[in-house]
């Protein structure tokens, strides 16, 4: 899977996503995101992390604790998601060659 980053300034975040610089420095502490080399830029590791953030803290109010915790789980839901589509292939594949005798692919 190939990671996607891109950088923003403090005040794109705040245009695009109603978020201030105090909620922004509150995620670089965090650990939500990271910070880039010029001023008042973060850097976001996937581009639908930040407006996933934006609409969690607005709507919901929670901490950048609460976040963390929330982002970490998605991202895993996501791998198990990958591997499960990855799993179902291989069995898929399987199935076929035990039934039709048929070529067996690597999935990896």
């Amino acid at each position: 899977m190939e990671t996607t980053f891109i950088t923003l300034t403090f005040q794109e975040c705040s245009v695009r996503y109603g978020l201030a610089p105090a909620d922004l420095h509150e995620f670089l502490q965090a650990g939500l995101l990271r910070a880039a080399t010029a001023p008042e830029t973060v850097i976001v590791d996937e581009p639908d992390d930040l407006p996933r953030l934006a609409r969690l803290h607005h709507e919901l109010g929670l901490a950048p604790e609460a976040l963390d915790i929330i982002l970490a789980m998605r991202q895993r839901l996501v791998r198990l998601q990958a591997t499960l589509a990855r799993e179902t292939a291989r069995a898929r594949q399987l199935e076929d060659f035990l039934l039709r005798n048929s070529v067996l692919e690597d999935f990896g």
